[in-house]
């Protein structure tokens, strides 16, 4: 069963750390965010190689990657 977690970060490391990750769902939204984004989402987590497994539009801006993580 897929588990999406969204909210809590510190989770989301443990978790890959852990190697109890076998998906990581990437949704890449249009925006520049150059007074806002200062830190960035997975800051600390360690080195993942990422392989792509699946991609798509949503709504011809909008981009959902699948990608499986390998630690390194």
């Amino acid at each position: 069963m897929p588990v999406r977690s969204q909210a809590s970060l510190s989770l989301n490391w443990a978790l890959m750390a852990a190697g109890l990750v076998d998906r990581l769902q990437v949704t890449i939204f249009p925006v520049i965010s150059g007074r806002t984004g200062t830190s960035p989402i997975l800051g600390g987590a360690g080195d993942f190689d990422l392989e792509l497994l699946e991609s798509r539009t949503l709504d011809g801006h909008t981009q959902e990657l699948v990608y499986r993580p390998t630690r390194r």
